[in-house]
C-alpha cells in the first residue's frame, strides 16, 4: 500500500488527539466537533487498534457534522432550507433513516422534540443584541413555520413547503453522534469505553480501574461543579437539558435557550435541569429536553412511559426523581 504525504500528516493529526494514560490503562481520545469538546475514554486494545478506532471516531463525526449541521453552508441541511419553498431536496438512504428518526423521536415526546422548530429558536437567539423582546406577532409568525407534520417527503426526497421553514437537528444529532461512535468501539472490539461529546454521555463495560465509570452531574446554581454523582455499571447514556448556561436577560428577566414550541416561547416552569439515565444516548438527550419542556409532572409521565429511562428534576426550589434513579446515584 503506497501511503500519501497526506495520509501521512492526517496520521498524525490523529495520533496527536490520542494519549494513552498509564495508570489508569486507558486510552483517550480528544477532538472538537458538532460545537463542543469530544472526549473518548476507552481499553482493552493495543496502540495500532487503538489508532484505528480513533481515526474512523474522528472520521465519521466530521462526515456526519459535515452533512447534517445547519451552521455549514454545504451540508445537506443547508440546502435543504435554502430551497424552502422552491424545490425538493434528494436524500440518500442514510439521510432517509435520520428523517424517519425524526418521526419516531416526535411522537415519543408528543411534538416537543421537532427539528422544524428552527425558526423560533433563531426568533428567540440567545446571542443577539436585543432592544426589545419578540413581538406577540412575531411569535405567531415563526410558529406557522413550525410543526413537523408541514415537512414534505416522498421516496427519496423530502421539500419544505412555506418559505422561512427551516430544519435544525440540533436536538438529537450529537447524542445520535454519541451513540455512533459507542457502535463504533464494539466493533473495534472495545468492550469498555465512555464517549462525552458535551455531558452527552454513553457507556460500554467498566473502566480497567474501577467496578463502574461514574460521572458527575452538574450543579445548576454553580456550573462548574456537581450535586450528584452517577455509577454506571452497564451499558446505557446520560443526558442532561437545563437553560442555566444558555439564556439572556431583558429588563431584569432570564430567557433561556429552550422553547416550549407549544407556545412559542422560552420554557420558564421553575426547573433548572432535567437529567436523564437511558438506554442509549439519543433517548436520554432527547427525553431529558422533553422532560424539561413538559415540567415535572408531564415529565415525570413521559419518563415512566419509556422502558429503561430513570431521570432527576432539578427546580428553583426542590428536587423530584423517578422511582428508581436513586440506584444510580453514588453513595458516599
Amino acid at each position: 500500500m503506497v501511503v500519501l504525504a497526506g495520509d501521512q500528516a492526517y496520521r498524525k493529526e490523529i495520533k496527536s488527539r490520542l494519549a494513552f494514560e498509564e495508570a489508569r490503562g486507558l486510552f483517550r481520545l480528544q477532538f472538537q466537533a458538532l460545537g463542543t469538546n469530544c472526549g473518548v475514554l476507552f481499553s482493552g486494545v493495543t496502540q495500532e487498534q487503538a489508532f484505528q478506532f480513533a481515526r474512523e471516531a474522528v472520521d465519521w463525526v466530521a462526515c456526519f457534522e459535515g452533512k447534517y449541521s445547519r451552521f455549514l453552508d454545504t451540508s445537506l441541511l443547508s440546502e435543504i432550507n435554502r430551497q424552502a419553498g422552491k424545490a425538493w431536496v434528494k436524500l440518500d438512504e442514510d439521510a432517509e433513516h435520520l428523517f424517519a428518526l425524526c418521526d419516531d423521536l416526535n411522537f415519543m415526546t408528543h411534538g416537543r422534540l421537532d427539528p422544524s422548530g428552527l425558526p423560533l429558536i433563531l426568533l428567540w437567539d440567545y446571542r443577539r443584541k436585543r432592544l426589545e423582546l419578540p413581538s406577540e406577532g412575531e411569535v405567531a409568525q415563526a410558529r406557522e413555520l413550525v410543526g413537523w407534520q408541514k415537512v414534505e417527503r416522498r421516496a427519496g426526497e423530502v421539500f419544505l413547503p412555506r418559505e422561512g421553514m427551516c430544519l435544525d437537528f440540533g436536538g438529537f444529532g450529537k447524542e445520535y453522534a454519541v451513540d455512533k461512535v459507542a457502535g463504533l468501539a464494539v466493533s473495534n472490539g472495545i468492550g469498555s469505553a465512555l464517549i462525552d461529546f458535551g455531558q452527552d454521555i454513553h457507556v460500554l463495560g467498566t473502566p480497567p480501574d474501577s467496578p463502574a465509570w461514574h460521572i458527575g452531574l452538574e450543579d445548576p446554581a454553580r456550573p462548574g461543579s456537581t450535586w450528584v454523582g452517577l455509577a454506571m455499571i452497564r451499558e446505557g447514556g446520560v443526558a442532561t437539558s437545563g437553560d442555566y448556561h444558555r439564556g439572556f436577560f431583558f429588563e431584569g428577566k432570564r430567557y433561556g435557550h429552550i422553547i416550549d414550541l407549544k407556545t412559542g416561547y422560552p420554557v420558564a416552569n421553575g426547573l433548572r435541569s432535567v437529567s436523564v439515565v437511558a438506554p442509549s444516548c439519543l433517548e436520554a438527550g432527547v427525553l431529558s429536553t422533553a422532560a424539561f419542556v413538559a415540567g415535572e409532572l408531564e415529565g415525570m409521565k413521559l419518563l415512566e412511559a419509556n422502558y429503561g429511562a430513570e431521570g432527576c428534576f432539578v427546580g428553583e426550589t426542590s428536587n423530584y426523581q423517578t422511582s428508581r434513579f436513586y440506584e444510580y446515584v453514588v453513595q458516599d
